[in-house]
């Protein structure tokens, strides 16, 4: 798994993610809030299965 989520798409994938786990926790938006799991795991690897198909990088490593 090469790196393919750069800084700022991993910075917005961890406080979108954890914002919508604070409000699946407390019950504002029901049990699809989970779903932030993703992208704060994505986010912090660094790694998106989703770019693959797509050849999408956002980071600048080769």
């Amino acid at each position: 798994m090469k790196c393919n989520v750069g800084g700022v798409d991993r910075i917005a994938r961890i406080v979108v993610g954890l914002i919508l786990i604070a409000l699946a926790a407390t019950g504002t938006v029901g049990i699809w809030g989970w779903i932030g799991i993703v992208p704060v795991f994505t986010g912090a690897i660094g790694w998106c299965p989703a770019y693959l198909p797509f050849g999408i990088k956002t980071c600048r490593t080769k």
